[in-house]
């Protein structure tokens, strides 16, 4: 089923509208893709196949996650990020290695990120179409 025909000058001034649109609704749908993609790294590293929490410093690491989103011209940019010191070696493994005191380690890795990866792409590919139906409608 088809929608009412346009003429040029009704067109124009719809694209002219949603050219001034996307640039925030992209933003909150970047925004918004940030913020789910920390809730499921947040769950994944609640246990298994990501890290167990067995300790008091476990509930530091998963708060520890963060989202720092930025406009961009026509667009939006998320990073998701914790300066956590075991972040790479919890996700990782650190396998017969010395840390710099002198410890030796073996842990295998505990993926609470990698599998978050899919679930944030199909959520923004998601979220970027409800943004260009709404900049479009």
């Amino acid at each position: 089923m088809t929608g009412p025909t346009l003429t040029p000058e009704q067109l124009a001034t719809r694209l002219d509208r949603a050219a001034v649109q996307v640039g925030p609704a992209i933003h909150r749908a970047v925004k918004h893709t940030g913020e789910l993609g920390r809730a499921r790294i947040r769950g994944n590293a609640s246990g298994r196949p990501g890290p167990n929490v067995i300790r008091p410093d476990g509930a530091n690491y998963r708060s520890s996650w963060e989202v720092a989103h930025r406009r961009l011209p026509y667009g939006a940019q998320c990073t998701i990020g914790t300066n956590a010191p075991q972040g790479r070696r919890l996700e990782f493994g650190f396998y017969d290695m010395t840390d710099s005191l002198g410890r030796h380690y073996f842990q295998p890795p505990f993926p609470h990120v990698g599998p978050a990866i899919d679930y944030i792409g199909a959520k923004l590919r998601t979220e970027m179409r409800h943004a260009v139906a709404e900049v479009l409608s």
